[in-house]
């Protein structure tokens, strides 16, 4: 197997019949930890937005048990990439992802935001720093799955394109990102729990490379201090230089998938997907959860 084998497979598929099939390709073998790093700054993201973090915040699941919910949230949305829409297994995390949502009175509009960040955010992230740009056929692909994804959730008015998902996410903070304290509480715990994987001496340089990676527009929200220059040119080359190191090695034959990251701690003996999250009375859970699309029996 050659290093572009992988993407003419994509290019082979229909991005609107086999978008799980290409966003498999995608997230599992060509982009697995690039991945992982873009998904993370994905749900960062919405802790800028006043109304989610305070949310986050005020639940106490962000900030007191952050590793859990880090772990719940990866595997989660990592099942239903691994099984699909139709499996069992897919459905007990949909299902899961439902009742806590619907537990809480989160809008529409807040809703939709973080479905786009899902797609815009890693979009972008491997257009500048994978080994290679995203294919058309992987934006379509991508913009198909998150479409299917929400419609699950019973989210309303889902962006169509790839294009505009980004520009939903574009005008949403812009109207939306700002100052809170509770959403700065869960950014300083997430800041906290990514050093917390390295060794102790390096949780300093942990926190400031995640921090160059920051835009002003966020960094603003949380009313941090913008990274010095050549703090930022630091991380980002040294991620560039990574992306060219990573295109030189041949093609993975095996699916990474997220549960194997070794930032996922809380589940040392394994786990079952339908007893992951929080959860608010089995009554409530089961009345709340339903999925919204239509499966037959």
């Amino acid at each position: 197997m050659k290093r572009f084998d992988r993407l003419r497979e994509i290019q082979r598929l229909d991005p609107e019949n086999d978008f799980l099939r290409i966003y498999q390709i995608t997230s599992t073998l060509e982009f697995p930890w690039d991945m992982a790093r873009a998904l993370e700054l994905a749900l960062y993201r919405t802790y800028a937005v006043p109304s989610i973090g305070r949310l986050l915040g005020e639940t106490g699941e962000f900030v007191n048990r952050t590793q859990k919910r880090y772990d719940d949230t990866t595997l989660l949305l990592d099942a239903v990439v691994e099984h699909g829409f139709d499996t069992t297994t897919g459905r007990s995390a949909i299902r899961r992802i439902n009742q806590m949502h619907r537990s809480y009175d989160i809008s529409n509009d807040d809703m939709r935001y973080v479905l786009c960040t899902f797609v815009a955010v890693p979009g972008r992230w491997l257009d500048r720093y994978g080994w290679r740009r995203v294919s058309e056929h992987e934006r379509r692909a991508m913009a198909a799955y998150y479409r299917t994804l929400g419609r699950h959730m019973g989210i309303q008015d889902i962006p169509e394109s790839y294009d505009d998902f980004g520009r939903c996410l574009d005008e949403y903070e812009d109207a939306h990102f700002g100052w809170d304290e509770d959403g700065r509480a869960v950014s300083d715990a997430t800041l906290d729990l990514m050093a917390s994987w390295y060794p102790a001496p390096l949780a300093p340089l942990v926190r400031g490379a995640s921090k160059a990676l920051l835009d002003e527009p966020l960094l603003r929200a949380f009313r941090y201090e913008s990274p010095h220059p050549a703090a930022r040119a630091l991380v980002q080359g040294a991620l560039r230089a990574r992306a060219k190191a990573v295109r030189l090695l041949p093609p993975r034959r095996t699916p990474h998938h997220a549960r194997q990251n070794r930032e996922i701690k809380g589940y040392p003996n394994g786990y079952d997907v339908a007893e992951l999250g929080t959860f608010h009375g089995a009554q409530a859970a089961k009345r709340l959860g339903a999925c919204p699309v239509p499966h037959g029996r």
